[in-house]
Order: C-alpha cells, then structure tokens, then sequence
C-alpha cells in the first residue's frame, strides 16, 4: 500500500503501475479541482469560478475532487493474479463486494454493489455520479462508490471514489448545466462516515480480498 498527495492532475498523470504484484494507494489530493473522464469532451466554457480542470486517464464522467471531499484509492490487479477478470464488465465486481464489507465494518449496512450493465442517464455522460457501472456502490438507492478503470492486457487500474461529501447543484454549475442541478443532487449522497475509518475499513477489507 501507497500514499501519495499532491494536485489532482499530477495523481492522476502518476505513470502507468509496473505488474508484477498488486498494489494500491491511498491518494490525497492538496487542492480541488474538477476531473473530467478520458474521453469525456472539453467543458465549452470554464467552471464560473476558479477551479482547476484536470483529467484521467480512466473512462466516465466527471469527478469533483476536493480536500476531505472524498476517499480516493487506486488499486491495481496484474494479470494471472487470481482477482483478475478478462470480462471488463465483470471485472471490478469484487472490488464493489470489498467497499461494502468496508462500509459494513463501519457500521453502515446496506450497500449494494452493482451486478447489472450500466446504468446511463441523461447526465452521466457528464458527470460520473449521475450513472451506475459494475461493481459501483449505491446506499439508500443513491450511488455513493464510483469506481473506473483502465487496463492493459498486463494490469488493470481501478480508480475509485467515495463520497464524504456531495453537492450535485454546484458539480452542475461548474459543468455549465445548472439544469442538470435537481437530478445530481438526487443521484448520489455523501457517506456518513470517519474517512479515515472507512479508510482503515477498506484496506483491511482489500487485504482480505
């Protein structure tokens, strides 16, 4: 296990993960910033106030990353390990299996990860909380786990999000879609939760795996 910080564009432009053994960081990001998806498009405008736009290189919406705003850890699977799944749409199944025992040893009961394909809305194009994929986690009927990957035929890289804190209304503003605003704000909601227990939750829970 890892611990990097630093800006959200520099976490997210770290080079590609060598394969021989799996590993994970925990990544803190110093500032905020909004992170759009690999081939999500250009905002048409800039957010209406100051905010940094950066960008990874896994798949999905956007991201708002902000100091205490989320529980970032990226994992890594090389290929032969025994948690690797050829099947990309089945693949992070076990990791959303890994954030519910987390979120269970933190005493919130209920999660569910996702099995079914995934879920598009109007917005999720846009905005990564907007949708539902593999493996992601919803509480409640709102998604509070997004995870994205990216893969090479020798590792792949889940990125994963959990929610301390959401506010759909301003992600819409920033995105230039205040119209957006009533069905983000209904779409996820934050964990009420420790970060830095469900972060001990989650690493044991990984180790487990």
């Amino acid at each position: 296990m890892h611990r990097l910080a630093g800006a959200a564009a520099d976490l997210h432009g770290r080079p590609w993960p060598p394969p021989p053994e799996p590993a994970a960081w925990v990544l803190d990001a110093t500032g905020p910033a909004l992170v759009l998806g690999s081939t999500q498009p250009d905002l048409p405008d800039p957010p209406p106030v100051p905010m940094t736009v950066a960008r990874r290189r896994s798949g999905g919406g956007a991201v708002l990353v902000e100091p205490g705003g989320l529980l970032w850890v990226d994992v890594a699977v090389p290929s032969g390990d025994r948690l690797w799944q050829v099947d990309v749409g089945r693949a992070s199944w076990w990791l959303g299996d890994v954030w519910v025992e987390a979120l269970a040893a933190t005493g919130l009961d209920g999660a569910v990860p996702d099995r079914g394909p995934l879920v598009r809305t109007r917005w999720s194009d846009m905005a990564c909380f907007a949708g539902l994929g593999p493996g992601e986690v919803t509480l409640g009927g709102r998604k509070v786990v997004g995870i994205s990957q990216r893969r090479s035929r020798d590792v792949a890289l889940f990125q994963c999000a959990a929610l301390l804190a959401w506010d759909g209304p301003r992600l819409a503003a920033y995105l230039g879609v205040p119209e957006a605003a009533g069905e983000l704000a209904a779409s996820a909601a934050p964990l009420p939760v420790d970060r830095a227990r469900l972060e001990a939750a989650f690493l044991i829970a990984l180790a487990g795996a």
